[in-house]
């Protein structure tokens, strides 16, 4: 009998922590990883050290203290091992980030931690983020506003609260929409979302699309729409670039 309770308790644990995984926002769960996977390293890497087992000891904390941001030794030239997490050889953006801006909302997408956040520009929440509001009031917003408002919303929505539109009722919210954009992309709008300053070089408009396309694509639980934006930035800029 307590072996039988003890399974029930363990099924429920289980499937409570896949609800939970499923409702994480992405980057908070990448982060969590790491510094969990960091503290457990260098916890294993104490207790080999302690037994003397010094060649395990030592790669293994170095791992670990990599993990959680730290460059062994202080070494200016020694890689971050946690970059393993961005992709080999993948340079820090150095608080970096990418805007897109519609009727309603200017949405920014911070390179580093891959987060999502944006401000609403227009209406009677003006000026308030989208963080500020839960699942309930971010959909309600969605019959005031207009296509492109209501795509970059609903990419939020995503990186946020994965499940939502499972959970959406109706077709008010919950719908693959394709919005239409206000008209052809500037260059000022393209730099803004590559996340790069005017003059970029091609190889730098390269490098940025590939990074944000890793954060953006549809297929690595991103967003239909940002990774459109972020193509047509991208052909924006080389229509018209020269070097």
């Amino acid at each position: 009998m307590p072996t039988l309770i003890a399974g029930a308790v363990a099924v429920i644990v289980l499937y409570l922590l896949l609800q939970m995984f499923r409702a994480a926002n992405p980057a908070t769960l990448a982060r969590a990883i790491k510094i969990v996977g960091g503290v457990v390293a260098l916890a294993i890497a104490a207790f080999t050290g302690f037994k003397g087992e010094l060649a395990v000891a030592v790669p293994l904390g170095i791992f670990g203290a990599g993990l959680l941001g730290w460059s062994p030794f202080g070494m200016p030239g020694f890689p971050n091992i946690g970059g393993i997490f961005r992709g080999a050889g993948a340079p820090r953006s150095a608080g970096q980030t990418s805007r897109v801006c519609s009727q309603f909302i200017d949405m920014t997408l911070d390179h580093d931690s891959g987060e999502l956040d944006g401000r609403i520009v227009a209406g009677p929440y003006a000026g308030r983020s989208l963080s500020e509001f839960d699942l309930s009031q971010l959909t309600a917003m969605i019959s005031g506003f207009d296509a492109e408002s209501v795509a970059l919303l609903e990419s939020y929505l995503d990186r946020r609260f994965p499940a939502w539109r499972h959970d959406a009722q109706g077709n008010t919210a919950g719908g693959q929409r394709r919005a239409a954009t206000s008209g052809k992309m500037t260059d000022e709008e393209a730099y803004q979302i590559l996340g790069l300053q005017p003059g970029a070089r091609r190889d730098e408009i390269g490098r940025a699309h590939r990074s944000l396309m890793k954060k953006l694509h549809p297929d690595q639980g991103g967003s239909t729409y940002l990774a459109a934006r972020v193509n047509e930035a991208k052909d924006t800029l080389l229509r018209t670039h020269n070097d």
